[in-house]
């Protein structure tokens, strides 16, 4: 099955009639930027209208469409609204009210003559109202859709726009062959992938076709990552099994609970195989993953082989590189790091070590990936906050090696059981589900902003006694448009108050020295307070920070929540976490308030997270190196990915691979949802 039968949806909008750059940008801003992306642009809702004689009880509340003959005009005094009169076809009187453009109002609606309005009905007094109805000449009245599907919008594209490019994206949809098990589609009474889409397009209620779409792109993510494990499997590694020479001699902070021991037993296990290992770590906060970790690497060069640690951020990279070369110096393994920042000699002297191999260990941001760095016996991998990078980057780090490394992937970010199967199914998944000995829980307080002045003054106590604390903003400056609180303001208030000598500040648009020169200083005591946005969301470990504040808590989701209060409570000092929220909180955000004060289980608040599906989902949408589902939601992925995944792997099972009829479909599907780590796979054979 030829892929170029979808290459007219992979076409740019600009290959639509009337889209010109202006409108190009504008639908950029929406990430659609080509007509795949429009066909998957699905309806919010829908609008319906009532078309109607006369206005009446009943309509109240209602769009209603209606011919009316205006009779009188009130303009208003100073700022006072321009209200014209008029006559509907029972006589009854109507109130056209209108805030602005009052001139255009009278240039519509001329005394006299017939014009069709369309608008909310509502209740004036004794009389009945419509504000700001859109006005039509009542030859024009026939063209209004009745009912209208509502799309999300950008400045410059009306609703009636976007719906027209949506419907011309449509018109090239080619007919696809099946992909879904037939009885599938027989037993929840799916409609065909081409319908599917026109029908949740003119009815954006319809559950069915949504479903069904869905459903489409769980299963490409199924399939694709079966196809990796079965690449995987195929190959041979190296096996590497330590003599336990270095770990013997590493003092480790406190004594490996039972999951630590239960979860490296399995980590060497792995690693001893001529398969190569892929496994995910999952664990709460503090946990102690990143010891886990360690002992990896060490059982990795204790084999005579190196070791390379993936970090998604450059604070999270440097924090790691501290704290694996303050317990390995002692041991004789050499530790380097590698970034974006690294440059000149220094960096040449880190890729003559990699390749003689007098670097044991790598850590680093995506930078160790780079075409130029080359590994003498790279034989393990570790990716730490996995969700952050996508398969294929992993497959980029893999190549390094002569043969395929044993690949140890980790998360903080704790999953349902319901969505890791979706998310890492290609992986064998291990859980650290004790704390270590000495953690005390962290007090989590919510309150309401109206009462600043005295967290601020027990955040002067905090600092009185000697404590640290983190303050924690959504934006980094202030915004127009956004009403939030912003970190350089913040700093700014804070500094105020108690010296700019005790304040510091780090946010995503410092460059890296800056930001290196910050934390060390709150690492070291220097600083009191560290005012940032969520740029410390992973890899910022001060024991002696016991206080952290987040400001505008409910703007945050769950996850995010959780993983800045992981950022106290890593002494052995009592901490404690004030999520200070706004006035206005709607139901899903008092909820998810609500469990951050109840618990400190990131799998119990991941739990919650699903079913709430509040901002911040599980995974959260658009992360880099995580492809999105459009369509799916994370009810659909509890729902439809153990059938998605019995689907694949009948699929896979009937011939080996996907030679059927069905499974040359299935290769459209997996390029129509671009699993591109799996379309690398198909294109190479």
């Amino acid at each position: 099955m030829r892929p170029d039968l979808l290459n007219p949806l992979f076409a740019e909008v600009e290959a639509l009639k009337g889209v010109g750059p202006g409108i190009a940008k504008a639908l950029a801003r929406l990430d659609l930027g080509r007509l795949i992306d429009l066909a998957y642009h699905l309806p919010t809702g829908t609008i319906d209208r009532v078309r109607a004689p006369f206005a009446s009880q009943s309509l109240l509340g209602r769009i209603v469409v209606l011919d009316v003959t205006p009779v009188e005009t009130q303009s208003g005094a100073g700022r006072a609204p321009l209200r014209i009169y008029a006559r509907d076809g029972n006589d009854n009187r109507l109130t056209l009210t209108f805030f602005n453009n009052p001139t255009w109002a009278r240039k519509q609606l001329p005394h006299g003559q017939l014009r069709t309005v369309v608008g909310k009905l509502d209740a004036w007094g004794d009389e009945w109202q419509m504000v700001h109805p859109e006005v039509l000449e009542p030859a024009e009245a026939d063209k209004i859709a009745l009912r209208e599907p509502v799309y999300g919008l950008t400045e410059g594209v009306s609703n009636k726009r976007m719906r027209e490019l949506v419907l011309a994206a449509l018109e090239r949809l080619p007919e696809l062959p099946e992909w879904v098990e037939p009885s599938l589609l027989e037993r929840e009474y799916w409609p065909a992938w081409h319908a599917a889409l026109h029908e949740t397009h003119s009815e954006a209620l319809a559950t069915l076709p949504r479903k069904r779409l869905a459903y489409d792109e769980i299963f490409a993510n199924q399939l694709a990552l079966m196809l990796l494990r079965q690449v995987a499997q195929r190959k041979r590694g190296r096996p590497l099994q330590g003599d336990g020479r270095l770990s013997r001699q590493l003092r480790l902070p406190y004594r490996l609970t039972g999951s630590q021991q239960r979860v490296i037993g399995e980590i060497r296990g792995d690693m001893a195989q001529e398969r190569p290992m892929l496994r995910l770590l999952q664990g709460d906060v503090g946990s102690g993953k990143t010891l886990v970790a360690l002992l990896a690497m060490l059982e990795a060069v204790e084999a005579g082989a190196q070791a390379a640690m993936l970090a998604p951020t450059e604070i999270l990279a440097r924090q790691h590189f501290t704290t694996l070369q303050r317990q390995c110096e002692a041991i004789g393994v050499r530790i380097a790091i590698l970034t974006g920042r690294e440059k000149g000699r220094a960096r040449e002297s880190i890729l003559m070590g990699l390749a003689d191999g007098s670097v044991d260990i790598l850590v680093g941001t995506h930078a160790i990936f780079q075409q130029h760095v080359a590994y003498q016996r790279l034989g393990l991998i570790v990716i730490d906050e996995q969700h952050r990078f996508g398969v294929s980057q992993r497959l980029l780090l893999s190549e390094k090696a002569e043969r395929p490394p044993h690949l140890l992937a980790m998360t903080a970010t704790p999953i349902p059981r319901t969505l890791t199967l979706t998310h890492y199914g290609e992986m064998d998944v291990s859980r650290i589900d004790e704390m270590p000995p000495g953690r005390t829980p962290i007090e989590t307080l919510v309150i309401s902003d109206a009462k600043l002045a005295d967290v601020m003054n027990g955040l002067g106590r905090h600092l009185s006694n000697g404590g640290q604390a983190y303050w924690v903003c959504p934006l980094v400056e202030e915004s127009e448009t956004i009403d939030a609180a912003a970190a350089e303001e913040r700093a700014a208030t804070l500094r105020a108050r108690f010296g700019a000598e005790r304040v510091g500040l780090v946010h995503g648009r410092m460059k890296g020295p800056e930001k290196d020169g910050v934390m060390t200083s709150f690492g070291s005591g220097e600083l009191g307070v560290l005012v940032a946005t969520t740029v410390i969301e992973v890899g910022v470990d001060v024991p002696n920070a016991t206080l952290i504040i987040v400001e505008g808590a409910e703007r945050f989701g769950l996850a995010q929540l959780h993983q800045l209060r992981g950022r106290v409570g890593r002494g052995a000092g009592a901490s404690r976490c004030i999520l200070l929220r706004g006035q206005a909180l709607t139901e899903t955000g008092r909820a998810r308030l609500a469990l951050m004060r109840a618990t400190n289980d990131g799998f119990r608040i991941a739990e919650e997270d699903l079913r709430l599906r509040g901002p911040g989902e599980i995974l959260g949408t658009r992360q880099s190196g995580d492809q999105g589902f459009r369509v799916a939601s994370p009810e659909d992925v509890a729902e439809l990915a153990p059938v998605a995944q019995a689907d694949a792997r009948l699929l896979l099972d009937r011939d080996g691979g996907l030679s059927s009829a069905r499974g040359q479909a299935a290769r459209l599907c997996l390029y129509l949802f671009e699993r591109d780590s799996a379309v690398g796979l198909l294109r190479s054979g």
